[in-house]
């Protein structure tokens, strides 16, 4: 019914830049939330940068300064721009998107590794 897609994960050198994509699709009749989440080996699942399908951006206190999230020109297509990585940013990147209704859609996730 609605499928979320990521994009754009890779190995990258400490302070270096990448780019996610995500991509929601199907039964969608307006804007939604979107955001980011990252989930490193042995660690829970933390939110990186949310948008509200008013424009209005959270994110993460380890993240800001550094990543921005923001809309593309379709609808409920979003984009995280990734610089100085770290690290400590290797994960797997998520896409969520808020509803329609009380439920989340969830992408599959895209690895990002920050290594030399």
């Amino acid at each position: 019914q609605v499928q979320v897609v990521e994009s754009g994960g890779g190995l990258v050198q400490p302070g270096g830049s990448l780019r996610l994509s995500c991509v929601a699709s199907g039964r969608l009749f307006g804007i939604y939330g979107m955001g980011w989440y990252r989930q490193a080996p042995g660690k829970q699942r933390e939110l990186v940068a949310h948008i509200t399908s008013g424009g209005n951006t959270n994110y993460a206190d380890s993240v800001k300064g550094r990543f921005t999230i923001s809309r593309g020109n379709a609808k409920n297509t979003v984009y995280l721009q990734m610089t100085s990585l770290k690290p400590e940013d290797t994960a797997i990147y998520y896409c969520q998107l808020d509803g329609p209704g009380p439920r989340d859609y969830w992408g599959q996730g895209t690895q990002v590794t920050v290594s030399s």
